[in-house]
């Protein structure tokens, strides 16, 4: 009964932080852009469309969290959890797309000379959003480390990466208000926005595409877990022992070697303690334990653990 309570929780909490998110989103970026029309900045203009790409990932995740939080079916004997890692490349591509399109827009208008300097009210705004976006930051990546999930916390990077792009364009206004001569700074502004947004895009995929791609766990999980399989009692030794990332855990499936004089229900019994064990690893959300006599080992002593 457990199951569908905390999943009813997680629900709850990814709903309400989400919707927290999408809320300050669509506020920042209707103010920033039209700050930034106004004053004639194109590094507000450039963070207000961030912004607005942050709004997308709002979306996202309120549309593919009940998909992934789905129970096993029988088509989805492992869950639907590779929904959220999909998710999560898409709010990374998403970032990508802004970041382009910004960086091209600066680029080629970087010799332009702006008739006038962004006002102080331009600057106060970036200033605004990099307090509200460093908060909502805080607030999202909480919740996604509570509830372990990849793409909450994606979502809190984002955010995170919008409040450090609204510094520089920050500073670019300033330059501009303070010497007017100056003006293409703002457009320097808005390409290191691209920047900032490019590296936040690929921290956001690049632990997505390593579960997509059926990556393990690291050497450290997996010496711990060999250890904790072969300090069970009537273990004599392991084998085969492999992992593979599933939403915020990892799969585990090894072959355990016992003494061959055991009746089926005495190793039955050996496999459970190893499974137990092994599950008090937070982040192990299954494990399969195959039983072999120790005397039938030695055709395997030759494979190559995989992980």
């Amino acid at each position: 009964m457990n199951e569908p309570v905390n999943t009813r929780e997680e629900h709850r909490q990814i709903v309400r932080v989400t919707w927290c998110g999408l809320i300050c989103n669509l506020a920042l970026s209707a103010v920033k852009v039209t700050v930034g029309l106004l004053a004639g900045s194109q590094a507000l203009v450039a963070d207000g469309i961030h912004s607005l790409s942050d709004l997308s990932s709002d979306v996202a995740i309120l549309l593919g969290e009940k998909f992934w939080l789905a129970p096993a079916d029988e088509n989805h004997p492992y869950g639907h959890r590779r929904i959220e890692a999909l998710i999560t490349v898409l709010i990374g591509l998403l970032l990508a797309a802004a970041a382009i399109g910004i960086g091209w827009d600066a680029l080629f208008t970087l010799h332009v000379q702006n008739n006038r300097a962004p006002g102080w009210t331009a600057c106060y705004v970036a200033l605004a959003s990099i307090v509200i976006k460093e908060l909502l930051y805080r607030y999202t990546f909480r919740v996604g480390t509570r509830i372990r999930s990849s793409a909450v916390k994606a979502n809190a990077l984002h955010h995170r990466a919008d409040a450090f792009s609204s510094i520089p364009v920050a500073l670019a206004v300033l330059v501009s208000i303070l010497i007017p001569q100056w003006s293409f700074v703002d457009h320097v502004g808005a390409l290191v926005v691209t920047c900032f947004i490019l590296h936040s895009a690929w921290v956001v995929m690049n632990p997505a595409l390593q579960e997509l791609s059926d990556r393990g766990a690291c050497q450290k999980t997996r010496d711990h877990l060999r250890e904790k399989a072969l300090t069970t009692t009537g273990v004599k030794d392991i084998h085969a022992l492999r992992t593979r990332r599933s939403g915020s855990g990892f799969l585990v499936d090894l072959h355990v070697l016992v003494d061959p004089t055991l009746s089926v229900l005495e190793g039955h019994a050996i496999a459970g303690k190893v499974k137990s064990r092994l599950l008090e690893n937070q982040d192990i959300i299954d494990v399969l334990v195959h039983i072999e006599p120790l005397e039938e080992a030695g055709e395997h002593s030759t494979k190559t653990e995989k992980a």
